[in-house]
């Protein structure tokens, strides 16, 4: 765990006190956490269940139906953008499973297609996950999903748009970097930029051993008493009770902040537009970020709260 100081060190922004202090109904924003492992470290996922709720409904379903385990990561594609470098389009997965007792990989049963939920407020940027569906189709989508490896808005504009259904930590796309740099092989159909770890392979048990499994998929559901905001300071507060004691703490939203206020360090926390955020008045009365939602709300939640 980094030290409060070194996170500190972050990017700031400035906002005045007294905003803050306008107390208001705090807001009830509510994530799911999915940890999906593989054989290359793990991906942590952080769900829209608000803004997409059929979308992240139909993946829980497939996800509780078992169909993401010893599945397989059987694409990575590459794109070149006008004029541009050849680069890292998208790591693709969710359509194939691959157990030890399979001598080639089963396509996943499908249920019935999501209806569409893109939006432009939640664009194909890199980190981002999105449905993979059937050309022409918008409405097609049902078990594959992708992860973004860069600003891929062209995806917003072709076939309705790619919904946008989850936020991958930072760490978790470290992994996916990863599995994006691996050689790629051509093993046919679907297969053609399959990402493995070793290009000498004479048959479909080489294969699957060079294969990028998924290993386990958890679910750390949200809370109905809880928010994303309140797991995440109370998950911090557990970690650096010298910074934000909770006795005696104060909360409320303002200024699309939803925050906590610590008397007897005179320190807030506040959560906004995705970001965490620490201040305290007396070191100048700036605002710091202290990094994103997504992986503040992976460290509380994996860690029970």
């Amino acid at each position: 765990m980094m030290s409060l100081a070194v996170l500190l060190s972050r990017a700031r922004v400035a906002l005045g006190l007294a905003v803050l202090l306008a107390a208001a109904p705090a807001l009830q924003a509510q994530s799911t956490v999915v940890r999906i492992a593989t054989t290359q470290g793990n991906l942590d996922l952080r769900l829209l269940d608000e803004a997409v709720p059929r979308t992240v409904v139909n993946f829980i379903a497939y996800l509780r139906a078992g169909s993401y385990k010893d599945n397989m990561f059987h694409r990575s594609a590459r794109s070149t953008p006008a004029g541009g470098v050849e680069g890292p389009f998208v790591i693709q997965g969710g359509g194939y499973r691959w157990t030890q007792s399979d001598l080639t990989p089963v396509a996943v049963t499908k249920n019935n297609p999501v209806a569409n939920e893109f939006s432009t407020t939640r664009s194909n940027l890199r980190g981002t996950v999105a449905m993979a569906k059937i050309g022409g189709n918008p409405n097609s989508a049902t078990n594959e999903w992708f992860v973004n490896l860069s600003d891929n808005t062209s995806l917003d504009t072709q076939n309705g748009g790619f919904t946008v259904f989850a936020q991958v930590s930072s760490d978790g796309m470290g992994v996916a970097d990863r599995i994006a740099a691996l050689a790629r092989y051509n093993a046919g159909g679907a297969f053609n930029e399959m990402p493995v770890t070793k290009t000498e392979i004479r048959d479909f048990a080489a294969l699957r051993d060079a294969a990028v499994l998924i290993t386990e998929v958890i679910e750390y559901p949200s809370k109905a008493t809880a928010t994303d905001a309140d797991r995440i300071f109370d998950f911090l507060e557990h970690h650096y009770p010298q910074h934000v004691p909770a006795q005696g703490r104060q909360s409320g939203s303002a200024d699309g902040y939803t925050y906590r206020h610590y008397p007897q360090t005179g320190a807030y926390l506040g959560v906004k537009d995705s970001q965490v955020y620490y201040l305290v008045p007396s070191l100048g009365g700036e605002v710091k970020r202290l990094g994103s939602l997504t992986d503040w709300l992976v460290h509380a939640l994996t860690n029970g709260f």
